[in-house]
């Protein structure tokens, strides 16, 4: 069983800001039924109080109906509900009109005066600013409003309320209901605002994986284009050379034998990677994945340059690893790497609070077969990889990997290098 706050974390930003600003409205109906219509009773009577409350919670589900649907359309889940919103000004005009009947010729009594008001106040602030969460117009929203307003004083004042009066309370309506119609017109465009920002990220995230496509693209045909362009002539060399019965005809195709081993060779070592990495562009290139992700990624540690290649290229896949896992395989905010020099070993921590991520064991990272192929990488050159769960829903992936003798400094290097960024990727 899913608790609320499970349920609220599992949410995306944008789904939390549309789920806050559905109810933040939702809200306002119920504070209406509960602010006029419940309290209408005791002042006005069993009979006609509870009339009055059956017509508020009438508009109060109204507007509670009329803020789903109309913030289902403005994410494009369904039609614009323009009878609803219809429907909805003018039950708000017609409970208005009454309240004002009442209040000017219903049973004499400063309670009753004080209940109607009640009921005309909260009835035309809320409904103009529900019925602007359907608009799509700002000026034709405020406008909405500014018509409520007026048609309160047309009606106040031919019900007999004197001029100022009815000037007065119009100008309550207008106040109240331009705040509640900025609130409605501000909450739509702060939601839509997230939304779009979600979907830049996730644009971004796709030019970052297209142009990582397009980086291997170009480093497999360096690797080919020279060598198939002289398996080729080598190839009709032979050809010539055989159909006029020359013995060097052999001699190439050997050559060309030899040319085809070696392109497989390179062309292995680019797919799995074997090429030097450099570690201090691997942790960038992670910090500038994550930060499309949304992940806020710190990186601490002594400087990678002063590190042996072949430590950097093996650590540097353990970054790339870490990274993708935490992308792939979890629901990640935060990381922290941190890059130690101790007794003799460098030791590469990789931590982050993507609680899903214990199963990566079966994950695809280099060379097919994620931290099982890292281990492998690392046990080529004496390393240890270690990885799971380290309690409070963080995961742990830490690398160790011993130093030569005459490389390894004798006491720690404290933090030097800080990286801070916020980040999407859809791999």
């Amino acid at each position: 069983m899913r608790t609320p706050g499970r349920w609220w974390r599992h949410k995306s930003t944008p789904e939390k800001v549309e789920t806050y600003t559905r109810w933040s409205f939702h809200f306002f109906a119920v504070m209406e039924f509960f602010s006029v219509g419940l309290t209408s009773v005791p002042p006005l009577g069993a009979r006609l109080g509870s009339a009055v409350m059956l017509v508020v919670t009438v508009h109060a589900t109204l507007c509670f109906v009329t803020v789903s649907r109309a913030i289902d359309w403005t994410r494009g889940r369904r039609p614009q509900p323009a009878a609803l919103l219809w429907t909805l000004a003018a039950v708000t005009a017609a409970i208005a009109a009454a309240a004002i009947g009442l209040a000017e010729l219903g049973p004499e009594g400063e309670r009753v005066d004080t209940a109607a008001g009640g009921v005309f106040g909260v009835i035309l602030v809320f409904g103009p600013g529900i019925i602007a969460l359907g608009v799509r117009d700002r000026r034709r929203a405020f406008g909405i409003a500014g018509g409520f307003a007026a048609g309160t004083w047309i009606v106040a004042f031919a019900l007999g309320a004197p001029a100022l009066t009815a000037l007065f309370t119009a100008l309550i309506v207008l106040v109240g209901g331009m705040f509640i119609t900025f609130t409605a017109v501000f909450s739509v465009w702060l939601m839509n605002a997230v939304f779009e920002l979600d979907e830049a990220r996730e644009t971004r995230a796709r030019l970052a994986v297209a142009e990582e496509r397009l980086r291997f693209g170009r480093d497999l045909h360096d690797v080919m284009g020279r060598n198939l362009a002289v398996i080729a002539l080598k190839s009709e060399l032979a050809v010539q050379l055989a159909q006029r019965g020359r013995p060097e005809a052999v001699t190439q195709m050997v050559e060309v034998q030899r040319l085809a081993q070696e392109s497989q060779r390179e062309v292995r070592e680019v797919v799995r990677g074997y090429r030097e990495a450099d570690l201090g562009s691997e942790l960038a290139g992670a910090q500038g994945v994550l930060s499309a992700a949304g992940i806020d990624c710190t990186v601490n540690g002594v400087p990678a340059a002063g590190l042996p290649a072949a430590v950097q290229s093996a650590l540097g896949w353990v970054v790339r690893e870490a990274a993708t896992n935490a992308l792939r395989h979890g629901d990640a905010r935060r990381c922290a790497v941190r890059l130690r020099v101790l007794e003799g070993r460098v030791v590469l921590s990789v931590e982050n609070d993507g609680v899903s991520e214990a199963g990566t064991e079966s994950g695809a990272g280099p060379s097919g077969s994620g931290l099982a192929g890292l281990r492998e990488r690392l046990a080529e050159i004496d390393g240890t990889l270690e990885a799971g769960p380290a309690g409070q829903g963080l995961f742990r992936l830490t690398a160790e990997i011993p130093l030569p003798s005459r490389s390894a400094p004798s006491d720690a290097v404290p933090a030097a290098v800080a990286v801070r960024s916020v980040s999407e990727v859809t791999s």
